[in-house]
This record gives C-alpha cells, sequence and structure tokens, in this order.
C-alpha cells in the first residue's frame, strides 16, 4: 500500500510503498479515506514530546476517516471516524491506504458530512463540545469567550457555543484570516490578540464572561482570567501560547471564579463517542465547522512543512483512496 513514512525525527515523511497491516484479535482493518494533519502529530514526530520520541521508522496520523475492511466489532462497509496512537506508543497511525485500528477506537459514523469535513473536526471537535459541556457546564444564557478563535478548537466551540445556547461569544484571534475564521464560526465579536495583558484586556472589556475556553494559555489566559463574571469558568486545554499564566486571588476568591483542565485522554470511549456524533449531527446543519483544505497523500511531505511553518488557512487534510 501507498503511506507517509518518518524516517527521521523533526522530518517530514515520505510518500512510499509500505506493508499492508494485519488484523488481530480486537484489531480491525480499515480503508483510509481522510486524515488531518494535526499540530500533535508534528510534535510526537519531533522526539521531544512526553510521550518520548517514538520508534522508527512509522506511519504518522493520529486520526482519520475511513471504511471498514475487516473487522469482528463492525461490519465491513461501515464508515467509522478513528483514533490512533501513532507517534505516542509503538504503531502506525491514518497518513496510509489502510490502517490497523483497536476497536475500541472505531466510532461508526451516520453522518451526511463528508469525510474530509469530519476529519477536520475530528478531535477537535470533541474537545471543542466537551470543555462547554462536561468541564464548564456551560448555561444557556450565559456568555462565552473562545481564545484562538481561528483554530479548529476555537471554531467548535464558537459553534457548539451557539447551539447551546449562549448569549454571547465573543472570539480572540492573531490574524485577519484568524479572525475571518471564528466570525464564520459564529462569533458575534472578534477581538484582536496582545502580547500585552493590560492592552489585551481592555480589548476584552468588563468583566461578562461565565466561560472561557482557552487552548493558548500565556497572556491571553492571564488577561481572560480578569474578565471572568462572577461565578465565571476558565477551562484550559493547551498550552500554544505559553506554559505559564498569572492569575489573581483577588480576583478568583471575589468572583469565586474556577480555572479548570481538560485532555481528551480522560474521556471515555463513549463519551468521545457521544461527543462527536453530537458535534456532526450539527454539522450536518451547518452550525459547525471547521475551516479546511483538502490534500493528496503524494503531497505529505509539502502538507507537514505548511502545518510546521503555520503556512494554512484552516486545517490540512489529506485525502487518500486505496487501491481495491
Amino acid at each position: 500500500m501507498r503511506a507517509a513514512i518518518l524516517h527521521t525525527h523533526g522530518e517530514p515523511p515520505k510518500h512510499v510503498e509500505h506493508p499492508d497491516p494485519v488484523a488481530g484479535e480486537g484489531v480491525s482493518i480499515v480503508r483510509v479515506t481522510a486524515a488531518p494533519v494535526v499540530p500533535l502529530d508534528l510534535l510526537c514526530a519531533t522526539g521531544t514530546s512526553y510521550f518520548g520520541p517514538p520508534e522508527l521508522p512509522y506511519v504518522p496520523g493520529v486520526q482519520g476517516v475511513g471504511v471498514v475492511e475487516q473487522s469482528s466489532a463492525l461490519a465491513p462497509g461501515t464508515r467509522v471516524f478513528f483514533a490512533t496512537s501513532a507517534g505516542m506508543a509503538a504503531g502506525d497511525g491514518s497518513f496510509a491506504e489502510r490502517a490497523a485500528v483497536p476497536d475500541a477506537d472505531l466510532i461508526a459514523l451516520e453522518t451526511p458530512v463528508a469525510d474530509p469535513a469530519v476529519a477536520a473536526i475530528g478531535l477537535s471537535g470533541v474537545a471543542g463540545w466537551m470543555t462547554l459541556t462536561w468541564r464548564a457546564q456551560l448555561q444557556p444564557g450565559e456568555q462565552v469567550l473562545v481564545l484562538g478563535g481561528g483554530g479548529a478548537v476555537g471554531q467548535v466551540a464558537i459553534g457548539a457555543a451557539r447551539v447551546l445556547g449562549a448569549s454571547r461569544v465573543v472570539a480572540v484571534a492573531r490574524s485577519d484570516a484568524s479572525k475571518q475564521r471564528a466570525l464564520a464560526a459564529g462569533a458575534d465579536e472578534v477581538v484582536a490578540a496582545s502580547t500585552d495583558v493590560d492592552e489585551l484586556t481592555s480589548r476584552l472589556g468588563a468583566p461578562s464572561y461565565d466561560v472561557v475556553i482557552d487552548p493558548v494559555f500565556g497572556t491571553a489566559a492571564t488577561a481572560a482570567a480578569r474578565v471572568l463574571a462572577p461565578g465565571g469558568r476558565l477551562v484550559n486545554l493547551g498550552g500554544s501560547s505559553g506554559d505559564e499564566a498569572v492569575f489573581s486571588s483577588a480576583v478568583l476568591r471575589g468572583r469565586t471564579a474556577s480555572v479548570l483542565g481538560y485532555t481528551n485522554n480522560a474521556l471515555t470511549a463513549d463519551q468521545r463517542r457521544e461527543a462527536l456524533t453530537a458535534v456532526l449531527h450539527h454539522a450536518a446543519f451547518g452550525a459547525i465547522a471547521v475551516a479546511h483544505e483538502t490534500v493528496t497523500l503524494d503531497e505529505v511531505a509539502t502538507a507537514w512543512k505548511r502545518q510546521a511553518a503555520g503556512e494554512t488557512d484552516g486545517r490540512l487534510v489529506l485525502t487518500i483512496t486505496a487501491a481495491e
């Protein structure tokens, strides 16, 4: 089969021939149709992540969409979304015509949303939905602030906040392209990001945000914590802008505010399935979407470099058609 193989840590994978995966007990074979190139793929491939350096060579790709070919859990022909541990543990991922996937990591799909769009949403959709529902316990009528509003998680969180009944959704974005993605996702207003905490705090306005969804941390989280409403909740799920933020004890105590952590790794298989199903239900009606661009598997090296350089206008999704 054709696959993208990583031979050197920190280098892009190469499009080459690779042996087909073999089914085993509790493991299904999926014919892959679409796989997103996400930051976690690049991080694991550097060999510097907290998972440790992955054994080489391997097929990257921590998420994918496809059709079951062999399985004892699902009927052949079943359309599925799946996750892999590629780069985090031994084994290959989704950047190939076929993938071996543990049965527990398969989610059967019953949605009209196209495979590339499902792949673009993927686990970012799960995170955007669960930070609002499970961790923040968003209530109808509350106001939501989404940091990193132009990213995949941010776009889902904006759309999800709308369908969950938020009265106002404000996003923070770093570039004009990110601003446009946040507006397209449904934000009422987009605030320009700043590395100056006082300036960003001023731009955000008076303390009025019941929920903050934070995939960036750093300066943005520091400013966002200052504008939490009484009883406000800031949910952090990433640190793309820094690993440290500063929170005022007086503000947290005076407003009985909460700072909460989130990771998809804490979810059960049922929670992941239910969250993705909910997001795709709303995506089918256009209420939730992630801007994306499709590229072919043989363009994987270029796509990898673009993702690393931040030269994308949305998520990059590899489209893959396996030989019959």
